[in-house]
């Protein structure tokens, strides 16, 4: 916890990203485990719970991505070319993943196999998404900016 105190913006950032990936893979793999009963309502429960945290999460990173671009004492070139990137592939998978949020939330929505098939493709994708943004764009944020603070520290000593 002490640690805490000490992490930059972008490293508190992405340790509570990566926090809300793990909530949003359980949440994904519970509905699917409620459907996998014909518990519909609980699996209704659990998607509304999900879809709130996607909602979130989405919303909340868009914006720092945002913040993250235009600040440019906050981010690498590489780190820029990653967001960038990640950004605009992103965006067909982000607006799939909301639409299919928004339909199934709906108090009259019927949980079918066409939500389930889509559920499980969805959760696919967004697992290969979700690793791909950690291992390369969270790790570059995460460390990248421990090295540049690392070195302003050293520098200071000159």
């Amino acid at each position: 916890m002490l640690s805490s105190l000490f992490l930059s913006k972008n490293q508190k950032l992405v340790k509570k990203w990566t926090k809300e990936h793990e909530d949003i893979v359980r949440l994904t793999h519970e509905v699917l485990a409620e459907y996998s009963k014909n518990n519909h309502r609980a699996a209704k429960r659990v998607l509304k719970s999900l879809s709130h945290l996607v909602i979130d999460h989405v919303t909340n990173e868009n914006l720092e991505f945002y913040k993250l671009l235009r600040d440019e004492n906050r981010v690498s070139v590489k780190n820029k070319q990653y967001t960038e990137e990640f950004v605009s592939t992103f965006k067909d998978m982000r607006l799939d993943l909301m639409q299919f949020l928004t339909k199934y939330t709906q108090k009259s929505a019927v949980l079918d196999e066409e939500f389930f098939s889509t559920l499980n493709q969805i959760a696919d994708v967004l697992v290969e998404r979700i690793d791909f943004e950690e291992e390369n764009l969270y790790r570059q944020l995460y460390s990248n900016d421990k090295e540049e603070q690392e070195w302003e520290r050293h520098k200071r000593k000159f």
